[in-house]
């Protein structure tokens, strides 16, 4: 890990130095559009709207010059600045990055509240137990709060693509939590892939090489004296690289060799080796040391020369490297001008020297014992046995104190010094399962591509495949890949591993159902599960035959529901229990299920699973609790898009654009409809793509559109329509009678729903029980309809509220059609308020429309909570009004405890109150829909 030391490749050269020891002096070249970006950043992060920005380009465009000069900049206007940069070396010490950039900062690691202390200290400890990421992250977001409370924040990360993946996920979760502090942080990446290294939500600024007339002002400002065909030639090679256009011309003399046909890269790497030449031998000693431990103090480097070279290598060495423009210090730290100072030196030297320095530096680590170990295997030429079994042995330790992030680099290391094939693979599918349990998504895939598949026993191939699909969730084949599931899940549970095959078995019924398998590989996994003789009462056991088979065992699963009494502090059992409930259209009990689980992964801070269980924001639109459904759908989308739960993604995104739908927000919704439908993984995921069905036909039908309305809601109901769902279809069941009736295509939607009986009596869950119940008085002939209206709302399960409140509004509907205006206000007037309560206006408009027409005036609703905050603002005066301080509730929301109270100040003019006292009974009043005459909203038209 080295600070932003790159050399201002494109910053007018100062001649009493380096560049970088005049940051305020420098002038870029040909940045004038970019510096402008960032210099209105800076302001805004002045004023308190924090932000992030990632740039990104190849190497040697001006990066870490862009950075050297905002820092300077940032510095001059009151900034606390905090940098540092990665190197490849590092790129699998967890926390390396983070430790070396908080270093300013750390004296109020100490001031912090006791969790996030201990969190701190033990994430750097090589003793302790590693704490979840997210607890790290959020002790980082509130030392950074506290610190930016006294001066504003910059952060500034260079080389972010050879970033540790703890510290670049920590970056990340800080980075998305900016926006009401003074803190910006600005990242810089050789590479743009946002799924990896983007550690933002934040726009990115992709950094082109210059001008051809910035290139020559450049070329020439630092070279004035070249010949007309040596400039002509450095200009042509440079293909506008500022580093090239500054680095080239030191070595013209050698101008063969350095402007050859090479790439570029390799081209200044030569041209970087080639300055080596004239320093002492001592001094390259000392570079090269440099190159393969960059993050060492000055003065165990110089010990590791004096011992390569059997003589005292001094300080004379070091200044004879900085006059050579090789390094430059910071502080008593030496650092190279730019990373490919380091490549290039380390890749000339020759293999005997590269194995002595690492051996050399090993011996001088012992006080590192990881550090001490990878330099051991660097310094290892073929397998060594013995020094695999040492490297097992540190991550069998680092694994028993939960220290995952530590475990895996020993794993690799250890799995590339073995010789049989098939125990590498073995130490491989250990590698690779301790990255994904710490959700490195990135060093899964690498280590998942050196794993020997031919290698593999069913064990192990299980486990991989367990890992692979918590990496990469593809839509492609999905039969194909649920079949394989199967058989695999069935050759671990056959080795005696019950809990892998039960783990990978469960993956492939939950494929059932985002992707609707088809009936041979529901089957398939059914009967495998039988295969094994299960306890029918295991939540795990409940949820695979509510995901492959609900129609054959909905009634049975519903049963050992009731009877079960779960351990509702576990986690695991209630998120099993509640999704397993949710597929079957449980949805009273998935609601709760859920609701308790992600209590439990909140509390944990284990924010994947915790987006997982936000998906119980879907069944409480059913409900009637659009507030909440709001508030938990937009949580989960910002932690889905955290975490790379991308299946999780689709489903509250789909939510989010239903609850807006149904708040009469039509932009909003069809906004978020689009953005759900152009999601790589929306192809082929029909529980998503059905739910998009319904909000689409929503939206037609509230605006009045009703054949196209019912012609929508149709093609879900269609087995070779891409939106259908062989389950979910039935939540649609009162949409499409709604859409039947003003179309009328009441005939067209019997029939589409001609198999629903006998479906409802296999698979008896609330779902299915409001589809038959509102469907059947909906669409009743008129003879029949006052009966069915009476049985169907005695039917309703009594949390349906919006179901309940839609069936009054059609009797109500139905009895003016008939003329009987008197016995039609009563049903539209329970409506209107229901709808009101709820949130849901654009049936509270159609309620209010009847009732005028049944001779009734209705005023408008009065403006409610939800009208006037949005989802966080809604839980932050919630979570307010109930007591918890501002630090309690941002632990419990994984946002700053500044940010909480940033909040609060925009909430209290909107609610018409100027105190944290007034909050509950505010939100009760405006929650009841009895404001005040002189309350803020109160509209009675």
């Amino acid at each position: 890990m080295t600070l932003c030391t790159e050399e201002a490749a494109h910053a007018q050269p100062s001649s009493r130095g380096p560049p970088e020891a005049e940051p305020s002096t420098r002038a870029m070249i040909g940045r004038d559009e970019e510096l402008r970006i960032l210099r209105r950043l800076l302001a805004d992060a002045a004023d308190g709207r924090g932000g992030a920005l990632l740039i990104h380009g190849t190497a040697g465009v001006g990066k870490s010059a862009l950075l050297g000069t905002v820092g300077a900049e940032g510095t001059e206007a009151g900034f606390k600045v905090l940098s540092a940069a990665g190197v490849e070396t590092e790129l699998w010490m967890p926390f390396a990055a983070l430790q070396l950039l908080l270093q300013p900062a750390a004296d109020g690691i100490g001031k912090l509240p006791s969790p996030h202390r201990t969190a701190l200290v033990d994430a750097f400890s090589a003793t302790q137990t590693e704490p979840h990421i997210f607890r790290v992250a959020l002790a980082v977001l509130e030392l950074l709060a506290d610190e930016a409370d006294r001066q504003p924040l910059l952060l500034l990360v260079d080389d972010l693509q050879w970033i540790d993946a703890s510290s670049r996920d920590v970056l990340r979760f800080v980075a998305r939590r900016t926006r009401d502090l003074p803190v910006l942080i600005i990242t810089a990446s050789r590479l743009h892939a946002p799924d990896s290294y983007d550690p933002s939500a934040q726009p990115d600024l992709p950094l082109q090489p210059l001008a051809l007339s910035a290139a020559a002002e450049l070329l020439d400002a630092g070279a004035p004296d070249l010949s007309a065909p040596i400039r002509a030639l450095i200009l042509e090679r440079a293909e506008g690289n500022p580093l090239a256009l500054v680095e080239l011309p030191k070595t013209v003399q050698d101008m063969a060799t350095q402007l050859d046909d090479l790439p570029l890269t390799q081209r200044l790497e030569d041209a970087f080796a080639a300055r080596t030449d004239s320093v002492s031998p001592g001094c390259r000693t000392l570079l090269l040391a440099l190159a393969a431990e960059p993050n060492a103090p000055l003065n165990r480097l110089l010990d590791v020369a004096s011992r390569l070279r059997d003589t005292a290598v001094s300080v004379d060495a070091v200044q004879e490297a900085v006059g050579a423009g090789l390094v430059g210090m910071v502080g008593r730290t030496l650092r190279f001008r730019h990373p490919l100072m380091r490549s290039a030196i380390y890749t000339r030297a020759t293999v005997p020297d590269r194995l002595a320095t690492h051996r050399a530096i090993a011996a001088a680590m012992a006080d590192a014992p990881e550090h001490q170990l990878l330099h051991l295997a660097a310094a290892t030429l073929g397998p060594n046995e013995e020094l695999a079994a040492q490297l097992e042995r540190f991550a069998e330790t680092a694994l028993a104190r939960g220290k995952l992030a530590s475990a895996v680099p020993a794993l690799r290391q250890a799995a590339e010094l073995v010789q049989n094939t098939r125990r590498r693979t073995e130490i491989l599918v250990r590698a690779v399962e301790s990255a994904s349990e710490i959700n490195d998504r990135v060093h899964t895939q690498l280590l998942l591509g050196r794993a020997d598949m031919s290698e593999l026993g069913p064990l192990e191939r299980a486990r991989l495949m367990v890992v692979s699909d918590k990496a990469a969730f593809e839509p492609d084949d999905p039969h194909r890949r649920i079949e394989d599931m199967v058989t695999t899940a069935a050759g671990a549970f056959d080795t005696g591993n019950v809990r892998v095959a039960e783990n990978l078995l469960w993956r492939a019924a939950a494929r059932c159902f985002f992707q609707d398998g088809d009936v041979r590989v529901r089957t398939l996994a059914a009967a495998e599960l039988d295969r094994w003789n299960p306890d029918p009462d295991a939540p795990v056991v409940l949820t695979v035959r509510a995901y492959t088979e609900p129609y054959r065992h909905g009634a049975e699963v519903i049963a050992r529901l009731d009877a079960l009494r779960p351990d509702h502090q576990d986690g695991r059992i209630m998120h099993f229990l509640g999704s397993g409930a949710m597929v079957l259209g449980d949805v009273t009990r998935a609601a709760r299920y859920l609701s308790l689980a992600a209590a439990v992964w909140r509390s944990q801070g284990r924010l994947g699973l915790l987006a997982r269980s936000l998906a119980g924001s879907w069944p409480r639109v059913y409900l009637g609790q659009l507030d909440r459904a709001r508030e938990e759908s937009g949580e989960g989308l910002a932690l889905a898009e955290e975490t790379g739960e991308w299946i999780v993604w689709l489903g509250v995104k789909a939510t989010g654009s239903l609850v807006a739908a149904l708040r009469g927000e039509t932009e909003a919704a069809a906004r978020m409809l689009g953005e759900l439908r152009a999601h790589r993984l929306f192809p082929g995921m029909p529980f998503a793509a059905v739910m998009a069905q319904q909000v689409e036909g929503l939206l037609a039908l509230f605006d009045g559109r009703a054949t196209e309305a019912y012609e929508v809601l149709a093609r879900a109901f269609d087995p070779a329509d891409p939106h259908y769902h062989s389950v979910s279809r039935w939540l649609l069941a009162p949409d499409l009678a709604d859409a039947a009736v003003a179309a009328g295509t009441v005939r067209q939607a019997r029939e589409l729903l001609d198999g629903l009986p006998e479906l409802a009596v296999r698979l008896p869950s609330e779902m299915m029980m409001v589809a038959q119940a509102y469907t059947e008085a909906v669409l009743a002939p008129d003879d029949t309809a006052e009966e069915r209206y009476t049985a169907a709302l005695a039917a309703l399960p009594a949390g349906w509220a919006l179901a309940r409140a839609r069936m009054h509004l059609h009797h109500g509907r139905r009895l003016r059609r008939r003329r009987r205006n008197v016995d039609a206000r009563n049903p539209l007037r329970s409506a209107r308020d229901e709808f009101d309560r709820i949130g849901a206006r654009p049936w509270a408009e159609m309620a209010r429309e009847q009732l005028r027409a049944a001779g009734e005036s209705s005023g408008r609703r009065h403006a409610n909570t939800s009208d006037r905050l949005s989802a966080q603002e809604m839980q932050i005066a919630v979570l307010a009004s109930q007591g918890l301080s501002n630090r309690e509730i941002g632990q419990r929301l994984f946002i700053s405890h500044r940010t909480v109270g940033a909040h609060l100040y925009r909430i209290y003019p909107r609610l018409g109150i100027t105190s944290r006292g007034k909050l509950a009974a505010a939100l009760s009043a405006l929650h009841d829909g009895h404001p005040t005459a002189d309350s803020p909203g109160a509209d009675t038209g």
